[in-house]
């Protein structure tokens, strides 16, 4: 019964923290995605601007497009390419679920803010809630993962062996297995989708994982290649099972 009740809990868990970040990533699409598109007009028409008129433009003029142009890609716009370009949202669905799981584990990398003052707002109420619920997740999370290498270690033991011998290879098991996992198989997917090296995608994953999260390199932000649907929710669930792997780690 005990035990039962306790998977129970853990569904529950694991669906109310899942549905809360499609809900926050519900919420950010819709409170951001009407200013990000009047910002990538505004951006548009500056580029037009200039190009017509660059040859008259005074220093003083070609510094304030400097100026422009520097705010528009901090705000995430890159006013390159055509028209079509313009399109595609850093707020669409992918995007948003992308951001509101990095709010929750405080990794933060700052290429993807809100900058509506109701998105802003949100954003307060959202990680102020949200992080804990990431903590429980990760603590409930880590606490199963403990149970796989308790019945490692019982088979183990079964077979002969030292009980320190037993705790020495079953932290060296999921260390390895998850280093395999969550750093260097994903390195290599990053290297094929991002076009990086392999010691970028591996510099990436574990700044990520480490939830550092400098910004230097973000996935799916590259405008010159084409990324597939979900992508960065994939990276996103990838994010939440490698930090649980790390609370494991701790754990053992």
């Amino acid at each position: 019964k005990a035990m039962c009740s306790d998977k129970l809990q853990t569904a529950w868990l694991v669906t109310g923290y899942f549905v809360y970040l499609l809900v926050g990533a519900a919420v950010f699409q819709a409170l951001e995605r009407t200013a990000e598109k009047q910002e990538k007009m505004a951006a548009a028409q500056m580029k037009e601007a200039f190009l017509q008129n660059f040859t008259q433009l005074t220093v003083a003029e070609m510094e304030q497009f400097m100026k422009n142009l520097i705010e528009a890609i901090q705000n995430g716009v890159y006013p390159v390419g055509n028209e079509s370009q313009f399109e595609e949202s850093n707020w669409d669905f992918s995007n948003s679920f992308f951001f509101a799981g990095t709010v929750v584990s405080t990794i933060g990398y700052g290429t993807l803010h809100p900058k509506t003052a109701g998105g802003q707002l949100f954003c307060v109420f959202f990680a102020l809630f949200g992080i804990p619920l990431n903590i429980v997740f990760l603590h409930r999370v880590g606490k199963m993962l403990s149970l796989l290498c308790k019945k490692l270690g019982k088979f183990l033991y079964e077979k002969g062996m030292r009980k320190k011998k037993i705790k020495f290879l079953t932290l060296l098991f999921f260390l390895a297995t998850g280093i395999l996992v969550f750093l260097c198989l994903p390195s290599v997917f990053f290297q094929i989708t991002e076009g990086w090296s392999y010691s970028e995608g591996i510099y990436f994953a574990f700044i990520t994982l480490s939830t550092i999260g400098f910004g230097d390199y973000v996935v799916g932000k590259q405008s010159d290649r084409k990324y597939f649907s979900y992508y960065r929710v994939l990276v996103a669930i990838w994010i939440l099972f490698g930090l649980a792997w790390i609370a494991l780690l701790f754990n053992l």
